[in-house]
């Protein structure tokens, strides 16, 4: 009998998986598609007969809805760590360093952000552009819109600021690739960070994230700005603890919010001196051993705003500093 019913419940299984396939190549049936292009017609003018075709020849990702469900920030940091700190990456960074040092320069003085930390991101993101995405944009933003509930807010948003940014800057809609869940060019900027923080760094009249390094750097350097980096500030330290009090200032909120008395007193132990208005907030990251604490500040913080993740900004701040201690041995 329990044989029976776990056959059944895999056949189950892969119906409802032939179903969504058989069903993927038209969203135009679902009501929530028409009330959206309704919406959008309504609000933004666009022309419906245009939305109406591009949601009939846009495709369901069953790929995708897989994708979304198993993000690898989901891993332990000492499982996380090798997959984006490696000497391929690291030499990967100094190249493109190497190529486009005029534009990381500009950039730095510009915006303030340290070149190391703008060529991580993109080494993070996509490998310096060679890893951008295959997926159409629209197709993914579309799946996870009206086929992944748990998110479908937010993915309808970042549709409608795709459907915006296309128009705005005179891009074919249905041509842009990018990622599983619809980031885009080297520095895998989602729909509406384009729209708010996208810039023309070459003054060519576009900006193209795809194929522009030059726009990319200062894109990213101005995405950081935007979100209050601080020139000269330091990004984490690691650290050592004692005590048992150091446990509750570990917590599910990113933002530094223990003043250096704080952690000093909850027996955290900071490497060097630092300015006393700065606030911290003290991570525990697990290895195959001992556990590594660090204290990240406002600019840790801040690379957290690209992705809400803490493994994802300690492993941007690791490969940057084995890019810059590469970059500068030339």
């Amino acid at each position: 009998m329990k044989l029976f019913r776990i056959l059944f419940l895999n056949l189950l299984f892969a119906f409802s998986l032939i179903t969504v396939n058989a069903s993927a190549d038209d969203f135009s049936d679902k009501k929530e598609v028409k009330k959206f292009i309704k919406e959008m017609v309504k609000k933004h003018k666009f022309n419906k007969q245009y939305l109406d075709k591009l949601f009939s020849s846009a495709k369901m990702y069953d790929s995708i809805l897989e994708a979304i469900a198993r993000p690898a920030e989901g891993k332990p940091w000492y499982q996380y760590r090798p997959i984006f700190v490696t000497k391929r990456r690291t030499q990967g960074g100094i190249n493109f360093w190497k190529k486009n040092a005029e534009a990381l320069a500009r950039a730095e003085k510009t915006y303030g952000v340290p070149q190391e930390i703008i060529v991580a991101i993109i080494g993070v993101e996509t490998r310096y552009g060679k890893h951008a995405g295959s997926y159409p944009v629209f197709d993914s933003l579309a799946t996870l819109a009206f086929g992944y509930p748990p998110r479908a807010t937010f993915f309808r948003g970042e549709l409608k600021h795709f459907l915006l940014m296309t128009r705005e800057e005179n891009f074919e809609a249905g041509k842009l690739l990018g990622s599983y869940a619809g980031a885009m060019g080297m520095p895998q900027f989602i729909s509406s960070s384009f729209r708010h923080y996208a810039v023309d760094f070459d003054g060519d009249g576009k900006r193209d994230l795809w194929n522009n390094p030059t726009d990319a750097i200062g894109s990213v350097a101005n995405y950081f700005r935007k979100h209050h980096w601080k020139r000269g500030q330091p990004v984490t330290h690691k650290v050592e603890v004692h005590g048992k009090k150091h446990p509750k200032l570990i917590t599910k909120s990113l933002k530094p919010s223990h003043t250096q008395l704080e952690l000093l007193v909850n027996g955290v132990i900071l490497p060097v001196r630092i300015d006393e208005k700065l606030k911290g907030k003290l991570l525990k990251l697990k290895t195959e051993k001992d556990p590594e604490f660090w204290v990240a500040w406002n600019n840790f913080y801040v690379i957290t705003r690209y992705n809400h993740s803490a493994l994802y900004s300690m492993a941007v701040f690791q490969l940057s500093q084995k890019i810059k201690q590469g970059y500068l041995k030339l």
